[in-house]
């Protein structure tokens, strides 16, 4: 039988600071976020990668911090809400989810937050369609997504050069 109470020492960049840190071979990279770094932003919900609220960024792309164990981290660049906020795109999404009330209890934000980012830097001429098929892995129970769609396509509409 496999010895998993053995840590495992990673290097891993958070929001543009390197850390070094002991690691359980199973544990989740959004429970390291959440209790071994403190950063609360990032939710845990049905620790399944259904819901989408554990989303982060490894290495650029947006994964499910419930699906991807702190080990693989390593030597990698990870960015949760608290870091993605400092871009202009992340704040005019952030603006234009209180504008049309996309949010309300706020558990799903970080994540919806997260892929919306993640579109508008990747695909700034996504059509609404293309907008509600994007974020169809993240799950909302209070808004019923229209007011979350209706603002990413505001950021969308508002200028190419959010996305920058």
């Amino acid at each position: 039988m496999e010895n998993t109470s053995q840590t495992h020492l990673i290097n891993v960049t958070v929001n543009g600071h390197p850390e070094r840190r002991p690691v359980q071979p199973r544990q989740h990279l959004i429970d390291f976020l959440r209790d071994d770094l403190g950063l609360k932003g990032s939710h845990v919900g049905c620790e399944h990668g259904v819901c989408g609220a554990c989303t982060v960024r490894l290495d650029g792309k947006i994964v499910r911090g419930c699906l991807v164990l702190a080990v693989q981290a390593d030597r990698k660049r990870v960015d949760t809400i608290e870091g993605l906020t400092q871009s202009g795109a992340a704040q005019a999404l952030q603006a234009a989810f209180v504008r049309r009330n996309a949010l309300q209890c706020g558990f799903c934000t970080p994540g919806m937050l997260a892929a919306a980012l993640e579109l508008v830097e990747t695909k700034p001429s996504a059509t609404r369609t293309e907008v509600r098929e994007w974020i169809s892995g993240n799950y909302c129970r209070c808004t019923g997504y229209q007011a979350i769609v209706d603002a990413i396509c505001d950021v969308l509409a508002s200028s190419p050069e959010v996305a920058k």
